[in-house]
């Protein structure tokens, strides 16, 4: 039996939960032999779990609090409770989501997707960044093997917990089959209608949070041509430390020209990055990047940031720029605007890059893990 902690995948739309139900659904699809255990917290909805109905090998157990409550008793309080009260027993524990709570005997497996509370310190609440410093390296000493969404983190691994890189498994994100080139006019209408778009525009997209760099994205649209002929659309809900977003659109001279959507709907997803002319990515620091290759599938040619993980996912078939240059920014805008072979052939090489990523792969792999660390407990077992 092989226990997963699925919360994260029915709570979070975006980033970590979009990952996780990516991988996990295409698991159950996979495997029709080992028998798993999702835990959820009552908090959740579960709504989410319909995708395992028909899959006889997986079930789900409760946990008894809401996840704050589960959180502080395991990692503030130290309670010594392992997860095997809740699940039953279990060969295998796996935690998608950077913290592993105490376990009896199963062996242990935890995803990490990122080190961003570290590289890039200044874009997280000094709160959580205090608590993330506390915890991730306690879980990562715990666990029998480490999950990396890129190689750009299982390297960050290793430099900064000095973990061996034969301890860390590369399982990166793939791109569902419902992104692609959407041409339904309806379907397109009715999308430009609910969200108010304008007839061309820039897509932005994340969470709202200064490691998104939009500030940046909204001073490079300001300062480029582009700002003439198309809008800038940012979409995403809000996160932390918002503020300056918000003061940068206000006061932005282009102010009446860029649209911050909020929240947009997962179905809705492909339409938008059908409708978009050029979807752009400056963030400072990613584990992976799933909307790059999403855009890339749904054919919307991309500029992107040249740090972190983004060069892996992004191949040849983005532009890419740093960060921190403005300058450099608008320059891309304003070339993906008006360079129409450039537009053709980014828009051809990001369909063959998109299709490198797909999550039958990444499931695979992650059963291969499965299979590895199931043997070795039943020799564990044995002993």
């Amino acid at each position: 039996m092989i226990g997963i902690d699925y919360t994260a995948a029915l709570k979070q739309s975006g980033g970590i939960g979009r990952y996780t139900r990516g991988l996990i659904t295409t698991l159950a699809q996979l495997d029709e032999q080992n028998r798993y255990r999702l835990l959820i917290t009552p908090d959740a909805p579960m709504h989410g779990l319909q995708s395992f109905a028909n899959h006889a090998n997986f079930s789900h157990v409760c946990y008894p609090l809401p996840e704050k409550w589960m959180t502080i008793g395991w990692h503030r309080l130290y309670l010594p409770v392992p997860v095997e009260w809740f699940s039953g027993a279990i060969e295998l524990f796996h935690s998608p989501n950077f913290i592993l709570p105490p376990t009896r005997r199963a062996k242990t497996l935890l995803t990490v997707h990122d080190l961003s509370f570290i590289r890039h310190p200044q874009g997280a609440v000094p709160s959580l960044r205090k608590w993330l410093n506390q915890v991730v390296p306690r879980s990562l000493a715990r666990a029998d093997h480490i999950l990396a969404d890129s190689e750009n983190t299982r390297q960050d691994l290793r430099d900064i917990f000095n973990i061996p890189l034969e301890n860390i498994t590369v399982i990166g994100a793939g791109v569902e089959a419902r992104f692609q080139p959407i041409t339904e006019a309806q379907r397109l209408k009715m999308v430009r209608e609910r969200y108010r778009l304008p007839e061309k525009f820039i897509l932005g997209l994340g969470t709202l949070e200064p490691r998104k760099n939009f500030t940046g994205l909204m001073q490079a649209y300001a300062q480029s041509s582009v700002s003439q002929t198309h809008h800038l659309v940012i979409a995403g809900g809000k996160g932390w430390l918002v503020d300056d977003i918000f003061a940068t659109a206000a006061h932005s001279p282009v102010t009446e020209r860029i649209h911050l959507l909020g929240f947009v709907a997962d179905e809705d997803l492909p339409a938008l990055y059908s409708l978009a002319d050029i979807f752009a990515y400056p963030s400072h620091y990613e584990g992976f990047g799933i909307p790059i290759i999403e855009s890339m599938a749904c054919g919307t040619p991309v500029v992107c940031a040249n740090n972190s993980s983004l060069p892996e996912v992004a191949g040849q078939a983005a532009l890419q720029i740093s960060a921190t240059d403005t300058h450099a920014l608008a320059e891309s805008l304003h070339r993906l605007a008006t360079d129409v072979p450039l537009r053709e052939q980014l828009i051809e090489r990001g369909f063959l890059q998109a299709k490198k990523f797909t999550w039958q792969t990444a499931a695979q792999r992650l059963l291969s893990v499965y299979k590895r660390m199931g043997e070795e407990a039943n020799g564990r077992t044995g002993e």
